[in-house]
């Protein structure tokens, strides 16, 4: 039986699952309403409790797809949602948008959250991020409204995500920031070079990770760097004594001080057990920095 990780604080009165459950694809699950609401129940069951959304995905259909499924299943009062705004795509903003942009204007965020609250059947969105840096933002528009939408109950935290150091600094210093979506693996460690997990850290804030299996290579057999990880994935399995090796890809995630949580991709309960495992799992410094250099293909200095 696998024993259940602790929930993590991101904010006052804002809890969220220590393994989130990404519905970035769940248009392409080939799944009903009925069965995404027994996959969410699924989730409950094994204490992912949080889901991310974003108003883009899907087509823009996944957040009222989702919430479908919710009122299928009774209502959402067990669990947490995370969702995401900021793109504006000519796809799904019936023709008035002409080409792919970023808005961060208080106009767009705040009909974001509304139309999310409304598909959704909430009455509040847990953690709501700015999906991408957007060079026109205006901090002081946002920070006046990120803390209207906190004193009115719509939003628990506000975050962003994809952000640098310097962005996630520059934004920080006028807005409350609760979390930084950002990709990490051990296919994309740049997090770790780049200042961007630093400032994160300096900033006493909890990363969220997407991407953490690097978007299927880690089970691609034709990919060299998968290839490497795996077989010191699979060695760590064996010491230990393991009946799965996958679980420790993220336990590597985890193994970060900045105590992050991770965002699943998958459709299968089994991939959410895996990260759930994992999440468990603390990897010794050796084991970590192995699998680093499997991934990069050399030692460290």
């Amino acid at each position: 039986m696998i024993e259940r990780v602790p929930p993590v604080a991101l904010a006052r009165d804002v809890v969220v699952s220590k393994v989130v459950a990404g519905m970035w694809r769940v248009m392409r699950w080939d799944t009903s309403r009925e069965g995404l609401a027994r996959f969410i129940g699924e989730c409950v069951a094994l204490g992912v409790t949080s889901f991310d959304l974003a108003d883009i995905y899907g087509g823009g259909a996944a957040q009222a797809f989702f919430g479908e499924a919710l009122a299928a299943r009774g209502g959402s009062h067990d669990i947490q949602i995370i969702t995401k705004a900021g793109i504006r795509l000519p796809s799904i903003d019936d023709g008035a948008t002409r080409v792919k942009y970023y808005d961060s204007s208080a106009t767009h965020l705040r009909r974001s959250v509304d139309n999310a609250l409304s598909v959704l059947g909430r009455e509040r969105i847990d953690v709501f991020l700015l999906h991408r840096p957007d060079p026109l933002l205006d901090r002081d528009e946002l920070a006046e409204l990120a803390q209207q939408l906190v004193a009115q109950g719509k939003i628990g935290a506000f975050g962003v995500s994809n952000f640098s150091a310097r962005e996630f600094d520059w934004l920080g210093s006028r807005v409350p920031l609760a979390s930084n979506q950002i990709e990490f693996s051990p296919f994309h460690t740049a997090p770790l070079d780049d200042g961007t997990l630093t400032a994160i850290d300096a900033a006493d804030v909890v990363p969220m990770i997407w991407s953490p299996l690097g978007g299927g290579r880690l089970f691609d057999e034709s990919d060299p760097t998968g290839t490497r990880v795996r077989e010191v994935l699979q060695r760590i399995q064996r010491d230990r004594g393991l009946s799965d090796w996958v679980p420790l890809a993220y336990a590597w995630v985890c193994r970060l001080p900045t105590r992050p949580i991770v965002l699943t991709g998958t459709s299968r309960v089994e991939g959410i057990r895996d990260a759930t495992y994992g999440a468990g799992i603390t990897l010794t410094r050796e084991e970590w920095f192995n699998i680093l250099e499997a991934a990069r293909g050399y030692s460290v200095a």
